[in-house]
């Protein structure tokens, strides 16, 4: 089934309670906690709380005490709760409950989300209970807040509503307080059953006893702006950290590369290749790549001219003459057809660079190899999830490399994948990242080899990312989504959109600012970052570099592209407001 954006959305609100809820004892209960700003914790309600008879009696006592704010009024009794607590909470995928804990320890309140899979991508905040009267000031602001950021910067979720009844004006004044609007409200009527009262919706004939106030949460922005906005950034959930600290404490002897086993399947399922080897860096991996397709002194490999300085240094290392190619204007992808001019009898390879996550035409980058019958290497740094014509970017040449440096969608700190569908190249790249090990004779060297190789503790990081890494690319693909928005009209800039063909997983949205801009692109950088707007240049065309073993003039294109575009603040994390502020910015500038 294809995947939109709200059956990411939808995934990834199920998989991430569930991950919270499956904590076994305290200790794995903290490690999914959310550190709340200023002091305390988001303690996730979890099975072992089940067996919690101290806590279910808390919380059956703060539901009789706080009985009238519910819109169902019964006295509750502590096999209630916890059969409320299996049947309503924990078997239900799209809510969730977290204990309000102060920092020395003590629990004194819950606040948590229900319903939260609906088409709108809305969370609702639910069951807030101060419980403890004589709390910290400012704690329930606080963690209502703490909330609502981890939930914005770990699911693609759209905004933030709650309910309330209008008869209790303390709960209005808090949420307004804390930055939620009344929208509307909806007329009920109470329902008795026994000694337990309910309230429904009102039908047009009937006269409301009380109404529910939908409330809105709207951010605040007066200090959008007063720090720095930063280009990139990651996000790290309670997943990644449960699997490192997994991995820091018991990943050694007989589980060393228990993290590593798993990573490297799931990311060759991912990318659908029958071969994956987890690498130091993607440069690494674009060196065994090469070094596995016997790549060498004398040797030229065709690259681009717009790309990082490793898609080329790559080719140095194995002492073969990287040419630089020119670059398309629509994608800032490689030119087949510039490809094909520089072909010669020395030509052996091409390295395709997905430039910022936007896929190369790897149709027409394929048919070039074909016809001289070159090995295609694809520097997939910045694409995991991008697609070309339905197909995942890693999975067209012999050989793709992949980067999960600390600003790449995907982090592990450094690290990287060599990803491969042909046998016997595996076999020849394995052997190359074991130093050139013979596998039939212990401690045997007779080939050549590197010491490239990621960590188990890098590993379990890398694979937490990659179980979220759907709704990490659909972040960002709406962060592009709100800068088309913002700079909508804007003249003489032009934004990285994809070309048809092409999913775009947009690591970084960037502008093009043409020559008649009001602006030059470095004075346009520079009064950005006078306003808290990090920006950087696009790589500039890397044939200028005096390291090269054959120097060549600059391509056109990528001299252009190299002098004109920046990457804008595209962290994973950023919010609507911060992207808002970023175009106003822009806007202002460039508008006069």
């Amino acid at each position: 089934m294809e995947k939109t954006r709200l059956s990411v959305y939808n995934a990834a609100v199920a998989a991430n309670f569930s991950f919270l809820k499956q904590a076994g004892d305290i200790q794995q209960a903290y490690l999914r906690a959310v550190p709340i700003d200023g002091g305390g914790y988001l303690l996730p309600v979890c099975r072992m709380h089940l067996q919690d008879a101290a806590l279910i009696a808390r919380l059956t006592e703060w539901r009789n005490r706080n009985m009238a704010v519910y819109p169902t009024q019964f006295t509750a009794t502590g096999d209630g709760t916890r059969d409320w607590m299996e049947t309503q909470l924990l078997n239900v995928d799209d809510r969730m409950l977290f204990l309000v804990v102060t920092a020395a320890g003590e629990t004194v309140g819950h606040i948590g989300f229900n319903r939260c899979r609906n088409s709108d991508m809305l969370f609702e905040i639910d069951n807030m209970v101060r419980g403890v009267a004589d709390v910290e000031p400012g704690l329930f602001s606080r963690a209502l807040a703490t909330l609502i950021k981890w939930a914005r910067t770990t699911i693609n979720v759209n905004g933030f509503f709650l309910r309330v009844i209008d008869d209790n004006p303390h709960a209005i004044a808090f949420y307004r307080k804390n930055h939620f609007t009344a929208e509307s409200d909806t007329p009920l009527v109470a329902v008795r059953d026994g000694d337990s009262v309910s309230y429904r919706e009102a039908l047009p004939s009937e006269t409301p006893s009380k109404h529910f106030v939908r409330m809105v949460y709207q951010a605040p922005t007066q200090h959008v702006g007063d720090s720095m906005i930063l280009t990139a950034g990651p996000s790290i959930s309670a997943r990644e950290a449960a699997y490192s600290f997994d991995a820091a404490l018991n990943g050694w002897n007989g589980n060393w590369s228990k993290y590593l086993n798993r990573f490297e399947k799931s990311f060759a399922e991912y990318i659908g290749v029958r071969h994956v080897l987890a690498t130091s860096s993607c440069t690494g991996a674009l060196q065994i790549a090469l070094m596995a397709l016997d790549i060498g002194p004398g040797d030229e490999v065709i690259v681009p001219d717009q790309t990082w300085v490793a898609t080329a240094n790559a080719v140095r290392y194995t002492g073969a003459i990287p040419v630089f190619a020119d670059i398309e204007l629509d994608t800032w992808n490689i030119d087949a057809r510039s490809v094909e001019s520089l072909v010669t009898s020395k030509t052996k390879a091409i390295v395709a660079v997905h430039m910022y996550g936007h896929p190369a035409r790897m149709n027409r980058i394929l048919d070039v190899a074909r016809k001289y019958n070159l090995k295609v290497v694809e520097d997939a740094a910045p694409a995991i999830g991008a697609e070309w014509q339905g197909k995942r970017c890693g999975s067209f040449g012999d050989f793709a490399a992949f980067s999960f440096q600390g600003a790449k969608l995907m982090v592990t700190g450094e690290g990287g994948m060599l990803v491969t569908d042909d046998d016997d190249l595996y076999k020849k790249a394995y052997k190359i990242w074991d130093q050139g090990l013979n596998p039939s004779r212990t401690f045997w060297i007779d080939e050549d080899g590197v010491k490239f190789k990621m960590s188990n503790i890098q590993a379990a990081l890398g694979l937490g990312q990659l179980e979220r890494v759907d709704e990490l690319i659909e972040m960002k693909r709406r962060i592009f989504e709100w800068y088309r928005e913002g700079l909508e009209g804007v003249p003489h800039i032009r934004l990285n959109r994809e070309v048809e063909g092409a999913r775009s997983i947009y690591w970084m949205s960037s502008i093009l600012l043409e020559p008649e801009a009001r602006l030059g692109r470095d004075q346009l950088m520079q009064e950005l970052k006078a306003r808290n707007v990090d920006t950087r240049p696009v790589f500039p065309a890397i044939s200028q570099y005096p390291i090269w073993p054959r120097q060549q003039q600059p391509q056109p294109n990528a001299m252009f592209v190299g002098l004109q575009a920046i990457n804008l603040p595209s962290g994973v994390c950023l919010s609507r407001d911060e992207v808002a502020y970023v175009c106003r910015q822009i806007r202002s500038l460039l508008l006069g």
